[in-house]
């Protein structure tokens, strides 16, 4: 019998994930087409690889076990898996067809909305993934500035501009790195060392994990608008998540171009380009930011019917209350086990957990691989984080709840005996590629 979102007696039996990745293997470089979902990011030999169905918090794998899903696509799925209002408003439009040899009347339905409820849009463009937007957006800066250089903070996707500052860059000229640097976040001090006559824009993600602190999200603003630097939000996570309007209504700061996807049409592909007119109207004629699928319809119907579900149900400050709670309760549960060395931090809406090698003594990633080893058997389909859903229930809290209150102890006892990879049944989890503090390098101040 497959196992359930419930104690099992074994761990999941993943024979045909296995089956499947062992023709990957073969087949797709790094087997993944998300590095996030890939099964270096799992317990290997425990996790399963490959997921058949979803329907609210729940998947199913290839196998036929069912896991509560706190993971939710690695962020798209704002509502769930399969929303019904979502899911009908994709069906309508499918009868009529997807992309056409015309322009569909949606394009100007969405962009119409999301006017009305993200702040300084005052134009709006579509494409297909974050990387896309990230990108017209640093080339409208260099077009609208007459600059060149970005000073970056945080994950901005696959294009040259970015990853020629990380450790992933080969194939990129040595003159496109030359030009991009990176700040610590709330380090207004590394912005103000970096920032010169040549930086065309600063581009952020609002928040990843750690809160603003010293305003720096306003220092930066003011910072821009002295330098003649255009400011730009990354918003793939905060953005219809944090609330409606993404991290410009959170926090009342105005970027100058803010970037969408993910959460505003729970899991099909888009990505919305937003900002001031001034600098959009470059891309009538002077900056080519064109797409055959741009305004393909699927993706603009499941968008609309999102963003008024979002709207109607007032589901940002849901996330918040309950991953608020699972926050809370895993931090109670830690404490009074007296584990110093694991906590819960992060906006509520978006969590994560942590372990701490000098406190433990122990491995974080093995730490990691352990509470995520447990929770698999106890029907929990974890990775460390809370990518909070509308469609987590009262009753998916609680029971997530009481699982840490099992799992906790087994880490507590593996770390007392300094050993924790004898408790684990496969390999540990691999480093993320992503960091949430520090990330990559300082900047250069040239």
């Amino acid at each position: 019998m497959p196992n359930i979102v419930g104690f099992n007696e074994n761990y999941p039996e993943i024979k045909k994930s296995d089956e499947l990745y062992k023709i990957a293997l073969e087949l797709i470089p790094a087997q993944t087409q998300t590095l996030a979902k890939g099964p270096g990011q799992n317990i290997k030999g425990v996790a399963p690889k490959y997921i058949q169905r979803g329907k609210g918090s729940h998947v199913w794998d290839v196998d036929g076990n069912e896991y509560l899903d706190y993971t939710m696509a690695v962020g798209p799925l704002s509502l769930g898996y399969c929303y019904d209002k979502v899911d009908e408003a994709i069906k309508n439009q499918l009868k009529d067809g997807i992309t056409f040899s015309l322009m569909h009347p949606l394009e100007v339905e969405v962009a119409q909305l999301i006017q009305k409820v993200v702040p300084n849009a005052e134009a709006i463009r579509y494409s297909k993934t974050g990387a896309d937007i990230t990108s017209a957006a640093v080339r409208l800066s260099r077009a609208f500035t007459g600059r060149n250089k970005v000073l970056c903070c945080g994950y901005h996707g696959w294009h040259d501009w970015y990853i020629s500052v990380t450790d992933r860059n080969k194939g990129i000229p040595s003159v496109i790195q030359d030009l991009t640097f990176t700040f610590n976040y709330n380090d207004i001090q590394s912005v103000i060392d970096s920032i010169d006559e040549d930086t065309a824009c600063v581009i952020l993600e609002p928040f990843v994990f750690e809160e603003p602190k010293n305003n720096f999200l306003q220092q930066l603003r003011e910072i821009c608008t002295n330098n003649g630097t255009l400011l730009v939000f990354d918003e793939m996570w905060t953005g219809f998540r944090v609330a409606v309007g993404g991290a410009q209504e959170y926090f009342g700061v105005k970027a100058d171009l803010a970037c969408f996807s993910k959460a505003v049409a729970n899991g099909m592909p888009i990505g919305i380009l937003t900002g001031r007119k001034d600098v959009m109207s470059l891309l009538e004629k002077d900056v080519f930011f064109f797409t055959t699928f741009g305004g393909e319809a699927l993706s603009l119907a499941a968008a609309k019917a999102t963003i008024e579900e979002l709207i109607d149900k007032n589901v940002p400050d849901y996330l918040a209350r309950q991953g608020k709670k699972l926050k809370d309760g895993y931090n109670q549960i830690a404490n009074e086990l007296e584990m110093y060395y694991t906590k819960c931090s992060g906006f509520d809406c978006r969590t994560i957990i942590t372990f701490d090698a000098d406190k433990s003594g122990c491995n974080p990633l093995e730490m990691k691989s352990l509470v995520q080893q447990e929770m698999i058997k106890r029907g929990i389909l974890w990775g460390g984080f809370h990518n909070m859903s509308f469609s987590h229930s009262d009753d998916d809290i609680e029971y997530t709840l009481k699982a840490y209150r099992d799992v906790l102890p087994i880490l507590k006892k593996a770390v007392e005996e300094k050993d924790v990879k004898k408790y684990l049944r496969g390999e540990p989890v691999e480093p993320v590629f992503r960091k949430t503090t520090n990330f990559n390098t300082k900047p250069k101040n040239k």
